[in-house]
């Protein structure tokens, strides 16, 4: 007799479970999906009120919190993009500016932790003549966002860009053998009273990779050469910086410079928020402790909505926040290059279900040469991933998200597109990251399905890299508030932060 028709479709299912194994029990789950509002670039050029941001008298717009004692133990500031800059320029221009942009930081920065960018030139020796300066830290690039602070007595304001792939703090400083164009006055340290010049025998100077040298002055000189040719030079001194709320900060180390080049865009100079001696964090630990944290608001979509908000940064005890609303990992170190922040990425989850072929072993750091690895990094935009991680990344995604039509050739450093023309809502597979010690990152679909033109077409904002470290980018991080917790050596994720 036959079985009934119920029991023989569960025999049915349990008999391919066992014979499919675990690809069949991949296949019977259902996958996640969640809402993408697919709206295009615009194709209209786009001039944003620079001078709104720069001549503002809310300059320093923020908050400034003090702990029981009285004593200030929290600073925020008001965080723009560079693209905040620009002039007559459509959205699509400024994309292909920031992938080329892009392109040459992640190559710099794969160069420098795999120890292909080092330091060179040496100290100067006796005699009356000048001592070239040489490379001081490994800065990665010019970045992506801007925030102000004071600088000098009386205070100059100084738009900086904020970059946690390098260490030296500088800005230009008149008089100015050769400049580039910034936004607002420029830093004359001749006018500050608190400004003070840095010995060539001094442990500051020695804190730089390697100090050059004016022997006639006897000063501390600086340079920082960037991956895109770009450079700066100068005198190394101290100076006081002032923030949010009047919150003062004296003898802080930077490179006064007096002949900058390049693609710096509008910024005055650079504030260093990296791990090493020199970095800002790390300077002012004493007083605000070594955490800080950000929230960067959506840069890669047109839509209105993201235009009203505000990124911030926020310095010291309140950066960290309630615990219990971020997913932390442990930050793991590099011991031959202690700029950058490294995590240790577990795994990458596409419509629920973690993408077998991102393994670990492709993703860790290996200590002894420094090479691989994970970093988290505010300047670069698009995640890279160890090529054998993203080709099953992608295709991982590719197949949840069949019912899209791919768009064929891709678009610059982008090899999955998909033509959404037409179509105001669409669901696509959920991207969730995985740290170790339990910590995830579900991205929005803003975060991995960005507009690339004012046709429809969007990409799946990842890419392969062969450099050796992988590096979590900005459009991944938009919408959390990054915590980078030095003092607890962690660093975390707060959904929907800003």
């Amino acid at each position: 007799m036959a079985p009934p028709p119920l029991l023989a479709s569960a025999l049915l299912l349990l008999i391919l479970a066992s014979a499919g194994g675990p690809n069949a029990a991949a296949v019977a789950k259902a996958v996640r999906y969640q809402t993408l509002v697919a709206t295009p670039l615009s194709p209209h050029p786009y001039t944003a009120p620079a001078e709104a941001v720069v001549e503002d008298d809310g300059l320093f717009q923020g908050s400034l919190a003090a702990d029981e004692g009285g004593a200030e133990s929290t600073v925020g500031l008001r965080v723009v993009h560079r693209d905040d800059f620009a002039v007559n320029a459509t959205a699509a221009e400024l994309l292909a500016h920031r992938l080329r942009r892009d392109k040459k930081r992640a190559s710099r920065i794969s160069g420098a932790a795999g120890g292909a960018a080092a330091a060179n030139g040496t100290r100067g020796g006796g005699g009356s003549g000048f001592v070239a300066p040489v490379v001081s830290g490994l800065a990665q690039g010019s970045g992506e966002y801007f925030t102000k602070i004071g600088v000098g007595t009386p205070v100059t304001p100084a738009l900086m860009v904020l970059d946690t792939g390098s260490d030296v703090v500088w800005l230009q400083c008149a008089p100015c053998r050769r400049c580039y164009d910034q936004s607002g006055q420029m830093f004359d340290p001749r006018a500050s009273h608190s400004y003070g010049a840095v010995d060539c025998d001094a442990p500051l100077c020695r804190r730089l990779d390697s100090g050059g040298c004016d022997l006639r002055r006897k000063a501390c000189l600086y340079q920082v050469a960037y991956g895109d040719g770009s450079v700066t030079a100068g005198d190394f001194a101290t100076e006081t910086l002032t923030f949010a709320g009047g919150a003062r900060v004296p003898r802080v180390a930077l490179g006064c410079g007096h002949d900058n080049e390049g693609l710096f865009v509008a910024a005055a100079g650079l504030l260093g928020l990296g791990r090493g001696s020199l970095s800002f964090p790390t300077q002012i630990s004493r007083r605000f402790g070594r955490s800080f944290s950000y929230c960067l608001v959506d840069r890669t979509s047109s839509s209105a909505s993201t235009t009203s908000r505000s990124s911030t940064v926020t310095f010291g005890s309140g950066a960290v926040g309630p615990s219990a609303a971020a997913s932390f990992t442990p930050m793991v170190k590099n011991p031959r290059m202690e700029t950058f922040y490294y995590v240790q990425l577990m795994g990458i989850s596409v419509g629920g279900a973690r993408v077998p072929g991102v393994a670990v072993s492709d993703l860790r750091l290996d200590p002894s040469t420094g090479r691989g690895g994970v970093i988290v990094d505010s300047g670069t935009s698009v995640t890279r991933l160890a090529r054998p991680a993203y080709a099953a990344l992608r295709d991982a995604f590719r197949t949840a998200a069949a019912g899209l039509r791919l768009s064929p050739g891709g678009f610059s450093l982008f090899d999955t597109c998909y033509d959404l023309s037409g179509l105001k809502v669409v669901k696509v597979p959920t991207v969730s990251m995985h740290f170790a010690g339990g910590a995830e990152a579900a991205l929005p679909p803003e975060n991995y399905l960005i507009p690339v033109d004012s046709r429809g077409t969007f990409c799946f904002a990842f890419a392969g890299t062969d450099g050796g470290v992988s590096i979590i980018g900005n459009i991944q991080q938009q919408g959390f508030r990054v915590v980078f917790d030095g003092d607890g050596q962690r660093l975390g994720f707060v959904p929907k932060g800003c």
